[in-house]
C-alpha cells in the first residue's frame, strides 16, 4: 500500500513539473516583440472558432452548383480565375447539382427549373462588339452554331430549345431532385476572333455561363435563381490536350518556390457565381416578336438582320415605337433607370448609379461619363443615352405606282417627283438598307408596303426599252445613295406569288 502511495506522489510531481515547463515556454513566447497578432489568429483553434461563427455569406448560400468535367490549367496564378481548355466540337459534361440546404427555396421543391447555357466573350473589349463579331462568324460559317447540346449523351434535361437567332445559347428544363447532366459542344475556336491571322496568335478567352430561373405566377420561367460561369479557351480538335500538356511541362520545370505561386490543376471546373446575363429577363424567355437578339443592345439591334416584325432605324412603323420605348426617359424613376442599365448591358455600373434617376443620368455630359466609366464604357453609355443608331449603309426612296397607271407603259421619271397624272402626288417612303443585298430590298419593300414577304418571287429593275433586269446583290451594291424608284407589281407566270419591278 505504501508503495502505491509512493508511486502516486512521483506521478503527481512529474505532471506538475511538465505543466510548469509548458507555462514557462508560453511566457518566453509571449515576451516583448516575440509574437504578432496575425500569428496568434492563425492558430488552428482560432480558425475553428471563426468557422463556427455565422457569416454573412451563409445567408447567400447558392442554391445550385454547376461542375464542368474538364481539367483546369496548371499555369494559372493564385487568386486568378481558373482557365479551362476545350476541344472544338467535343462533348463536355456540365453537372447540374442541387446545392440547397434543408428548407431552402421550398417553392421549387418538386418543380422544374429552366437553365440557359451560353458561350460569351470574356474580354470586355469584344463584349462591346459582340453583335458584329458573331454576325461575322455566322457569315463565315453559315448553318453552324457556336454552342450545341449533345442531347443523346445528356441526362435529365427536358424540353431542350435552341433559337436560330441566338447561335450561342441553349436552354432546357430540369428537376433539381434528379440527376442532371448537360453535355455541351463549343464550335467556335478562340483564334477565330483575333485581329491578325498570321499564325501563332494568342486566342481570346470565352466564358461558359449558366443562368437558372423558376416559374413566376404566370407560369413563365423568368424569376432568376442563380448564375455561374467559368473562363475557357477553345482549340481545334486535340489542341486543348496539347496545350494542357505544354502547361504541365512548363510547371514541372519551375522551382518549388515558383510553383507555390500557381494553382494546382483540378480534374473538374467549378463554375463560380456571377451576375445574370443582362439579356436573360427579356431575351429567349418569352416568344414576343419584339424581343431583341442576345448580344445586342437596343441601339445595336438596328444593324442586325431583323425578323419580319422589325423595321428600319427611321421607318415610321413598329420599329420606331420599339426604339423609343427602349430610350431612357427623363421621367424615369431610380428603379426604372436601374432596369434600363441592366437591359443595355451596363450591369457593372448599377451600384455606381444606384441613386440616379433618368433625368440625373441624362444630364451627364460625354466627358462626365468617360471620366466615371472609362473611355469604352463611357462612350457606349453616352451613345445609348442619346439613342444614336447605326447609320444605314444605303438609303433609297420608293413609291408604289398608282393602280390606275399601266404597269408596262407608265414612264413617270422616278427622280422627278410630280404627280401620278390624276392630280395625286407621288409619296415616297425611305428604305434603309443595313445589308446591301437583294433579299434585304425585297424584305424592306414588303415591310413598308404591307406585301406578304413569302409572296415576292423576284425583284426586277426596268431597263432600256422596258426590259426587266433581275436585281442582284451586285446591282444593289451599285445603287447610288438616295436614289428614287417607282415600283409596280405583276403576277408571277405560274400564278403563285408576284414580282416587283423597280423603275
Amino acid at each position: 500500500m505504501a508503495w502505491v502511495l509512493k508511486m502516486d506522489e512521483v506521478i503527481e510531481s512529474g505532471l506538475v513539473h511538465d505543466f510548469d515547463a509548458s507555462l514557462s515556454g508560453i511566457g518566453q513566447e509571449l515576451g516583448a516583440g516575440a509574437y504578432s497578432m496575425s500569428d496568434v489568429l492563425a492558430l488552428p483553434i482560432f480558425k475553428q472558432e471563426d468557422s463556427s461563427l455565422p457569416l454573412d455569406g451563409e445567408t447567400k448560400h447558392p442554391p445550385f452548383q454547376y461542375v464542368m468535367c474538364a481539367a483546369t490549367s496548371p499555369a494559372v496564378k493564385l487568386h486568378d480565375e481558373t482557365l479551362t481548355y476545350l476541344n472544338q466540337g467535343q462533348s463536355y459534361e456540365i453537372r447540374m447539382l442541387d446545392n440547397r440546404k434543408m428548407g431552402d427555396m421550398p417553392e421549387i421543391t418538386g418543380k422544374l427549373v429552366k437553365s440557359i447555357i451560353r458561350v460569351v466573350f470574356h474580354d470586355r473589349r469584344l463584349q462591346y462588339t459582340e453583335h458584329q463579331q458573331l454576325e461575322g462568324w455566322k457569315w463565315n460559317r453559315p448553318g453552324d452554331r457556336l454552342l450545341d447540346l449533345d442531347i443523346p449523351m445528356s441526362v435529365g434535361i427536358i424540353d431542350t430549345r435552341t433559337n436560330p437567332s441566338q447561335l450561342n445559347a441553349v436552354e432546357f428544363l430540369w428537376d433539381p431532385a434528379k440527376r442532371t447532366s448537360a453535355f455541351i459542344q463549343v464550335h467556335c475556336i478562340s483564334t477565330e476572333f483575333t485581329p491578325r491571322k498570321h499564325g501563332g496568335e494568342k486566342g481570346v478567352p470565352f466564358r461558359i455561363q449558366v443562368d437558372t430561373f423558376k416559374q413566376n405566377e404566370n407560369g413563365e420561367y423568368t424569376d432568376h435563381l442563380h448564375s455561374a460561369s467559368c473562363q475557357i479557351k477553345v482549340f481545334k480538335p486535340k489542341g486543348a490536350d496539347r496545350k494542357q500538356k505544354t502547361d504541365r511541362e512548363k510547371m514541372e520545370k519551375r522551382t518549388a518556390h515558383e510553383k507555390e505561386k500557381y494553382q494546382p490543376s483540378y480534374d473538374t471546373t467549378i463554375l463560380t457565381e456571377c451576375s445574370p446575363w443582362p439579356d436573360t429577363p427579356t431575351a429567349y424567355v418569352n416568344s414576343s416578336p419584339s424581343t431583341a437578339p442576345a448580344f445586342t443592345s437596343p441601339q445595336q439591334g438596328t444593324c442586325s438582320i431583323p425578323d419580319s416584325n422589325s423595321s428600319s432605324p427611321n421607318h415610321q412603323g413598329d420599329g420606331v415605337s420599339q426604339a423609343s420605348s427602349e430610350q431612357l426617359q427623363p421621367s424615369a424613376t431610380i428603379q426604372e433607370t436601374q432596369q434600363w442599365l441592366l437591359k443595355n448591358r451596363f450591369s457593372s455600373y448599377t451600384r455606381l448609379f444606384s441613386n440616379f434617376s433618368g433625368a440625373d443620368l441624362l444630364k451627364l455630359t460625354k466627358e462626365d461619363l468617360v471620366q466615371i466609366c472609362g473611355a469604352a464604357d463611357g462612350i457606349r453609355l453616352y451613345n445609348s443615352l442619346k439613342s444614336r443608331s447605326v447609320r444605314p449603309r444605303l438609303t433609297i426612296y420608293v413609291c408604289q405606282e398608282q393602280p390606275s397607271s399601266s404597269p408596262l407603259q407608265g414612264q413617270q421619271p422616278a427622280g422627278g417627283g410630280g404627280d401620278s397624272g390624276s392630280g395625286t402626288p407621288y409619296v415616297y417612303h425611305a428604305i434603309y438598307l443595313e445589308e446591301m443585298v437583294a433579299s434585304e430590298v425585297a424584305r424592306k419593300l414588303a415591310l413598308v408596303f404591307n406585301i406578304p414577304f413569302h409572296q415576292i418571287n423576284q425583284v426586277y429593275r426596268q431597263g432600256p426599252t422596258g426590259i426587266h433586269i433581275l436585281v442582284s446583290d451586285q446591282m444593289v451594291q451599285n445603287f447610288q445613295d438616295e436614289s428614287c424608284f417607282l415600283f409596280f407589281t405583276v403576277k408571277a407566270e405560274n400564278g403563285d406569288g408576284i414580282h416587283i419591278v423597280l423603275k
